[in-house]
């Protein structure tokens, strides 16, 4: 632990901004300080943060934050009713508090994002990375493959996977990750493909590593920086699809709270209670925009371009 001690005559700034790290721990501790840095002074990215950061607060106190339950209410008194001080948000069409809705909706949103990025993310990376190290007939038929799945609209695609794997929320987290991975192969083997005759995997093939460990442990690493952008980028695009999947009764099926079935819900209303669809598309609106920001302010803070600035 003493070496991750800064001297006296060395603040912890400096020690962490050194040329010269004396260990590894400090050489990443110094990375993570400068990838902070250049986030940072993004002030747009910072908002995204905190959009995000606020989700993930609600998500997880939903049941102490909502004031109503999500799927009880009443239909004799509370039938849409408009922004109050009772209901903050107002009802919807059968008596439910829209705010409380919204608030465990939250925990669908990230259930969807999180478990598409976990399936999805992998996979690309996984056959990009494999396709452009190896080359040859195994790059051909993985990219084309990959292009079979680019050639359709995402949405279209997901909607033909949900009707035949039929409607609910996991079914369409199934749906969704199928059409997600494609723009991820392209990407890692991209990544793949500028570093693969580099003098760096040169030794490593000189000392004798086969050409499995080659790809999991040093190609896939190198792909990291550029996978978590756009698959942080890609959150709000995997939103819209899960709400369209949901405003067409193929995702969360009724009573769960899911945003985009809520507005399907309140578009029959939307002339006189425009509150019931307009509230879910609020929190649509505000968690995508949040990612975006999110995923600028990581693509400039990875970007090794940005380093000197």
């Amino acid at each position: 632990m003493s070496e991750l001690t800064p001297t006296a005559r060395q603040t912890r700034r400096d020690w962490l901004l050194s040329d010269r790290p004396q260990s590894r721990m400090q050489a990443r501790l110094g990375r993570f300080y400068m990838i902070w840095r250049r986030f940072s002074a993004n002030k747009l990215a910072v908002v995204g943060l905190i959009i995000i950061l606020a989700l993930l607060f609600v998500a997880a106190f939903a049941n102490l934050l909502a004031p109503y339950s999500p799927t009880l209410g009443d239909l004799r008194t509370t039938r849409l009713l408009p922004p109050s001080g009772d209901y903050l948000l107002g009802t919807d069409d059968q008596g439910r508090d829209i705010l409380s809705r919204l608030i465990y909706g939250s925990r669908l949103t990230l259930y969807v994002v999180l478990l598409v990025a976990i399936i999805a993310a992998p996979v690309g990376l996984l056959v990009g990375t494999v396709a452009g190290y190896a080359g040859g007939w195994v790059d051909a038929v993985l990219m084309r493959i990959t292009d079979i799945f680019l050639a359709f609209p995402k949405l279209i695609l997901a909607l033909a996977f949900v009707a035949a794997l039929g409607p609910g929320i996991e079914n369409a987290v199934i749906a969704i990750a199928i059409t997600s991975w494609p723009p991820y192969a392209r990407i890692a083997r991209a990544e793949t493909l500028t570093v693969r005759n580099s003098d760096y995997i040169a030794a490593v093939q000189l000392m004798g590593a086969s050409p499995t460990r080659i790809v999991i442990r040093h190609i896939m690493p190198l792909c990291l920086s550029s996978l978590i952008v756009r698959v942080t980028l890609d959150m709000a695009g995997i939103i819209l699809t899960a709400a369209g999947l949901g405003f067409l009764g193929l995702g969360a099926q009724p009573p769960l709270p899911e945003w985009g079935a809520m507005i399907a819900s309140g578009r029959r209303f939307i002339l006189d209670q425009w509150w019931v669809a307009a509230m879910p598309g609020l929190a649509i609106l505000i968690v995508s925009l949040g990612f975006n920001l999110l995923g600028d302010g990581l693509r400039d803070a990875l970007d090794p371009r940005g380093s000197n600035q």
